[in-house]
């Protein structure tokens, strides 16, 4: 076949990865794949979706690819995915700006007070979520300012979810949470209030999927401004 190439799917301890050459250790299956093909076939199987990091390793003298970290591998590429269907997360309905201090004042400072949650991560968090817009939904079926999907304001006790207040509360209540239980990491906070405490779960880590590391990384871009523009210190990695 011209233009062609052969990729192995190779399964190990019920485990699906692909490669262009067989795996040690693992069951592999050639599959020609046309390089000029409208669509590429699923090798992978009924997964819904995947993702992760292609690898790059000697094997007998030629440099081979393969989605699985074996020994002696180097992160080549990482790939990532939008949300599949029916994941809550989306890349936000606020827009990276400059922020916005006046916006619901005693609210963001009583939450706050309350939950030990820093107000400047609360502010940025509603600001990626919807612009501090009180009667905002998104396509995903989130409410308010601080983007609660239905269940979540059920549980805190939300009866009124486009309440700024209301919002507000629950919102810095439902971080807590989120932060006590991921010991303060901040990054795996933030990606479970965008995708869900099992998307973290499945994925060990920020899920791959394009929307969240979006929202992630502009909840982290409007934290330093808002740290910046309430005069708090900026924080910086430690050298």
């Amino acid at each position: 076949m011209l233009h062609a190439r052969t990729i192995y799917r190779c399964v190990r301890q019920g485990t699906v990865s692909l490669a262009t050459a067989p795996e040690p250790g693992s069951r592999c299956q050639p599959h020609e794949v046309d390089d000029n093909a409208v669509q590429t076939p699923n090798l992978w199987g009924n997964f819904g979706v995947f993702s992760g990091t292609l690898y790059e390793r000697e094997q007998d003298g030629v440099t081979v690819y393969s989605t699985r970290n074996l020994p002696g591998s180097r992160p080549y590429l990482r790939f990532t995915v939008n949300t599949p269907p029916g994941e809550p997360a989306h890349p936000g309905l606020g827009h990276v700006g400059k922020p916005q201090l006046d916006r619901y004042p005693k609210a963001f400072r009583a939450a706050a007070k309350k939950t030990g949650v820093e107000e400047a991560w609360l502010r940025a968090i509603a600001h990626a979520e919807s612009g501090f817009e009180a009667r905002a939904v998104s396509a995903k079926g989130a409410l308010g300012v601080m983007q609660l999907l239905p269940e979540v304001a059920t549980e805190y006790g939300v009866a009124d979810p486009f309440s700024p207040e209301q919002s507000i509360d629950g919102g810095a209540r439902h971080m807590r949470w989120l932060l006590a239980r991921y010991h303060g990491d901040r990054t795996l906070a933030v990606a479970a209030y965008n995708a869900g405490v099992g998307a973290v779960a499945r994925y060990d880590g920020v899920p791959p999927y394009a929307e969240t590391r979006e929202y992630v990384a502009k909840v982290f871009t409007l934290y330093a401004r808002y740290r910046e523009a309430m005069g708090q210190p900026l924080e910086r990695p430690a050298p």
